[in-house]
């Protein structure tokens, strides 16, 4: 059972998702937050795997309260605004994904699913495009390169991987992996390079050069 915490300021909203996942019998909406500060203290009282948050909110800010909640969950940035700067700070502060609130019943669905097995939700192609535009930090990577010296020649594969913005179904393809094996390696190289996702690490992986070799 996949449990979803949903934070969102209009009631309404919170209501039409709530009917919208509970349509599926694998997922279960554990929580609801009318702000950011009561999405953080109800994570610490309710086993979640994926918070859906607002990214504005009044009495407590989506984005602030994902970066305090995205070690506990998988964190969704749910919003009307499509600019790329909004899905810029939702990734940096350690979301998962970014969605719009017109998303489809299934592809909201489809999304909680994804998010809840650490995968990120976003296209590779955009992925791409945010870390080349919005995520490099303007410095010569060299942390970037100290946090990879870490991992394994094997993690340092995958990492490269990562940072392409395949899928783990599409590493393991590459790499002739079993699925299971390319996630063991993703959740060993999260530690080590400091980073509460797949997105933040792919982050690491082009500072460092990685997705440049």
């Amino acid at each position: 059972m996949i449990r979803v915490l949903i934070a969102d300021d209009e009631t309404l909203m919170r209501a039409g998702i709530r009917l919208i996942l509970e349509n599926d019998p694998d997922i279960t909406v554990v929580a609801e937050a009318s702000d950011g500060k009561q999405a953080v203290e109800l994570t610490l009282h309710h086993t979640v795997d994926v918070a859906l948050l607002d990214i504005r909110m009044p009495g407590g800010d989506g984005l602030k309260a994902a970066g305090q909640i995205a070690r506990r969950a998988n964190v969704v940035m749910l919003t009307t605004f499509g600019e790329d700067s909004y899905v810029a700070q939702a990734l940096k502060v350690g979301a998962i994904g970014f969605l719009l609130k017109d998303t489809p019943p299934q592809d909201l669905i489809d999304a909680v699913r994804r998010a809840a097995s650490g995968e990120p939700i976003l296209a590779p192609q955009i992925t791409r495009r945010l870390i080349e535009r919005h995520l490099t930090a303007p410095d010569d990577g060299s942390e970037a390169r100290r946090k990879i010296g870490k991992l394994t020649d094997a993690e340092r594969t995958v990492l490269k991987l990562v940072g392409e913005g395949l899928s783990n179904t599409e590493i393991g393809e590459r790499l002739y992996m079993a699925t299971g094996t390319v996630k063991a390696h993703i959740s060993r190289i999260l530690p080590k390079l400091e980073c509460a996702n797949r997105v933040q690490a792919a982050i690491v992986a082009h500072d460092a050069g990685l997705t440049r070799s």
